[in-house]
């Protein structure tokens, strides 16, 4: 019992990066982010546990073992971000991943002010800016329209400049290449 009542702080400590983690998780997992539940809780309670443990390691290696954090982090992030086309996909994951240890980072070195303020920006971006980006993207969408044709003088341009003026839409570049097929 005696040993508990030594680690009560730290076990405090790691159950609170479990809660934030948590939170978090749960709009991932509502979403069907790649990155869910199970992952920001375990990323959160993984660097809270980590950074604990380098306080005891000693004051020369805390900032080692902080970097090395990030580092690790880092290398998850990057593996949900993937590119589709012109879209890139799992910024906002591989953020809320970074985010996440940070946070976990903040409760190990207990700093709960900080943690709880962070936390909730986090909450406030993930769950009540997102209606507002919608409605900013909602007027800033970019399409790529490819048109294949075989006149080479070009004397289509005209009609398709006109319907893209026509329906608000920018005509922002023809790129003409001859077909290999055509010599």
């Amino acid at each position: 019992m005696e040993l508990i009542n030594l680690y009560i702080a730290e076990i405090g400590q790691v159950l609170f990066a479990f809660v934030i983690g948590a939170i978090i998780g749960i709009e991932r997992e509502f979403r069907s982010k790649p990155a869910g539940f199970r992952t920001m809780i375990l990323i959160c309670v993984g660097s809270c546990l980590y950074t604990i443990l380098s306080k005891e390691v000693g004051a020369g290696s805390a900032d080692r073992i902080a970097s090395n954090i990030v580092t690790g982090i880092g290398f998850i992030g990057a593996g949900v971000i993937f590119k589709e086309g012109i879209s890139v996909n799992g910024l906002t994951t591989a953020a809320l991943i970074w985010v996440t240890a940070a946070l976990g980072m903040a409760i190990g070195y207990h700093n709960y002010p900080l943690a709880i303020v962070v936390s909730g920006i986090v909450v406030i971006v993930l769950f009540i800016l997102e209606p507002v980006q919608r409605f900013i993207e909602r007027f800033h969408k970019v399409k790529d329209y490819r048109i294949r044709a075989t006149d080479i003088n070009q004397t289509f341009r005209p009609e398709v400049e006109s319907f893209f003026a026509k329906h608000d839409l920018d005509f922002r570049l023809m790129k003409v290449a001859k077909d290999n097929n055509d010599a």
